[in-house]
């Protein structure tokens, strides 16, 4: 037998209806994009198009932010981290965005932000990256990309 007061709390379908479908499209659909977003945004801050830092050394500071995040590296690698760094979330950002290959790109941005989150706390302490929603992310895109709508196929 069922219980009739916890009928409601079974299945979130009961809860919203035949509108499921749309509510988990729309879900992923913003998760992708916001991802994106962020990603992209942050590559843009470091070259001077959101204002700050502009000019020649914009991309200078970024390299020693590098640094701090990753203290624990050689001072040799900084450099290639930044500019890795740089392009990966330039590729994922752009694939996220247009939806590229969802599944993939979003378990590669899970993983480049799990990364990035050791990497912060590490170096600055846990506190760090639980501020900035690092690992939240992590784990938003790591949900994402399991995701499936069988309307497009598999894409999100």
């Amino acid at each position: 037998m069922s219980n009739p007061l916890l009928t409601p709390f079974v299945s979130s379908k009961q809860m919203l209806g035949s509108g499921l479908g749309a509510w988990q499209r729309l879900a992923t659909f913003y998760a992708r994009f916001a991802l994106g977003a962020a990603f992209l945004s942050a590559v843009a801050a470091r070259f001077g198009i959101w204002g700050e830092n502009t000019g020649p050394d914009s991309f200078k500071h970024f390299i020693e932010y590098t640094g701090e995040v990753n203290s624990f590296m050689p001072a040799f690698t900084v450099p290639f981290l930044a500019w890795a760094s740089t392009v990966a979330e330039t590729c994922l950002g752009i694939a996220l965005v247009l939806g590229i290959w969802p599944r993939v790109v979003a378990l590669a941005a899970a993983g480049l932000l799990a990364l990035f989150g050791t990497a912060m706390a590490i170096s600055f302490g846990i506190k760090s990256p639980l501020d900035y929603s690092v690992f939240s992310a992590s784990a938003a895109a790591l949900l994402l990309s399991t995701c499936q709508s069988r309307r497009e196929g598999g894409n999100l």
